[in-house]
């Protein structure tokens, strides 16, 4: 197998810093932050085929995981740690695709709550799926499932000693504005 992007040139890397830089630990660092970035690759890439963004699909996440209940667009806001400005364009885009609705009426949009439509939770299923295989795929090429299982034993360790350390992570991954 190829060395990754981080291997191939972590000695220079690490030559050109000062001291105090540990080469193991920068390259797990810069290796699950440089995966990171590739889960969002793939999480964008399957939004756009189908047909909407990121952020959307966030939304859509976060709709889908309140059930059958309806949230504000504040509440809305809040799950994602978003500006209203940015939650108002995301329903706005959302509900002209078909794929949320606002269930009552009230004076100000900012609290008249919206749910998933019928179209809008099966597209999110279907775009989920795709983008589970395709992660699935990834990861059963380079580990296999003994090599996956533990993968997610050695990072389980590893969360939660960060967390212990620093609190709770957020359970959202935090995506750039669209």
């Amino acid at each position: 197998m190829e060395p990754d992007s981080v291997g191939a040139g972590l000695s220079a890397w690490l030559a050109a810093m000062p001291g105090g830089v540990e080469g193991p630990v920068e390259a797990a660092r810069q290796r699950i932050g440089r995966l990171s970035r590739q889960f969002e690759l793939v999480l964008r890439e399957v939004a756009k085929e189908y047909g909407f963004s990121a952020g959307d699909w966030q939304a859509l996440s976060a709709l889908h995981r309140s059930g059958a209940a309806v949230l504000t667009p504040k509440e809305l806001a809040d799950l994602l740690s978003v500006t209203s400005g940015t939650v108002t364009v995301r329903i706005n885009r959302l509900e002209q695709a078909g794929l949320i609705e606002r269930v009552a009426t009230a004076s100000d949009g900012r609290s008249r709550p919206i749910r998933l439509t019928r179209k809008g939770r099966a597209r999110w299923a279907a775009a989920t799926k795709k983008r589970t295989e395709r992660e699935r795929a990834l990861f059963a090429d380079a580990l296999g499932e003994k090599g996956l299982a533990d993968l997610n034993a050695l990072l389980a360790l590893v969360l939660s000693r960060f967390e212990s350390e620093l609190g709770p992570a957020s359970p959202h991954d935090a995506l750039r504005p669209d």
